[in-house]
């Protein structure tokens, strides 16, 4: 796919999950943009990867007149919802999960993510997936996170949740809690420190960031009397990237770590697992947080937000978090050695 010209950055976008809201917000989305109502559209160009035919009844049932163009006709002067074409295997109902598209949703991701490799699009930003009907369909999918890192070669890449006052990283992301101290390894951990570390820097222009460390147990293990993986693992790695320079706190009691006493001083939090960081960023910016991957090759970020099957074709679908996934994106990307 060769890179249109264009003054702005191209930036991929996925819908996700065919049933679900992303249609809904992708046409949102390209409404804005070519309506002009957004100044981060002088910036950066949205271009989707679909089904064509998919936008354009999702467009029709939302009552929304928009152009639906095939980027091989791309003009940046000409505004319309610009779509590199993918093709339901099964005609899509909303509300309506059927395994027969799981392959058309990661035959998407695999289009964008090719297209940021080799530079034609600048940066990815991913609408929700039904993880579970990809599994059903006999892939085995745990998340967008693991799917990018297989397919850009990464072996550690790092899951970000941000708001406008709050980031927070995991260092192990879609697990069963039985497995998440295990995971918790040495080298896993400062893998983790350092791509977190390394993206403030280069991605959010934080020439030394401050990183709160969580524990994993309850009080940070409370001196070993409530568990031994901060003894163990965490505090020693802290110790060591401390001594190389990096400004770590930690380990910090979970329950007391998102207070005003540390997070002021703070740039971003290292949760030590998916429900010990996230449930408190989302009630603080629920629909405006952008998820993004650290350590990839690529820019990509995604939607804080599910499918909300119940929405689909509604018209009740917001789109605020696609909208700041895609500024964001648009932020990062703008940095040449991103």
């Amino acid at each position: 796919m060769e890179k249109a010209i264009s003054q702005t950055a191209l930036i991929a976008v996925t819908p996700g999950e065919p049933a679900g809201i992303g249609p809904d917000i992708c046409i949102q989305l390209a409404q804005s943009y070519i309506a002009e109502n957004n100044p981060i559209f002088t910036a950066a160009t949205p271009i989707f990867i679909a089904d064509q035919n998919l936008m354009a009844e999702r467009a029709e049932l939302l009552n929304l007149n928009i152009p639906i163009k095939s980027y091989a006709e791309f003009s940046s002067d000409d505004k319309a919802m610009w779509v590199v074409p993918a093709v339901l295997n099964k005609p899509a109902q909303c509300g309506v999960l059927d395994t027969n598209n799981a392959n058309y949703v990661l035959g998407c991701l695999d289009q964008a993510i090719s297209g940021c490799l080799n530079k034609s699009f600048q940066a990815l930003v991913t609408g929700p997936v039904q993880k579970s009907i990809i599994n059903e369909a006999g892939i085995t999918f745990s998340g967008h996170t693991e799917y990018l890192a297989e397919h850009c070669n990464q072996d550690t890449v790092v899951m970000m949740l941000a708001t406008s006052k709050l980031k927070v990283a995991l260092v192990t992301t879609h697990l069963p809690l039985n497995k998440v101290s295990a995971a918790i390894t040495k080298q896993h951990l400062e893998r983790t420190i350092r791509i977190l570390h390394q993206d403030l820097q280069q991605k959010f222009k934080l020439s030394k960031p401050c990183i709160l460390v969580c524990g994993l147990n309850p009080h940070a293990g409370e001196n070993g009397h409530l568990g031994r993986e901060e003894i163990e693992t965490i505090e020693p790695v802290i110790e060591m990237l401390k001594g190389e320079g990096l400004d770590l706190k930690g380990p910090l009691p979970a329950d007391t770590v998102f207070t005003p006493k540390y997070l002021d001083s703070a740039d971003a939090v290292l949760a030590m697992y998916h429900d010990q960081g996230l449930p408190v960023l989302k009630s603080q910016g629920f629909g405006e947080a952008v998820n993004i991957t650290l350590g990839l090759p690529i820019v990509r970020t995604s939607v804080d937000h599910g499918t909300a099957l119940d929405l689909a074709g509604s018209g009740k679908a917001d789109m605020s978090s696609l909208l700041a996934a895609f500024t964001m994106a648009a932020g990062m990307s703008c940095d040449p050695n991103v």
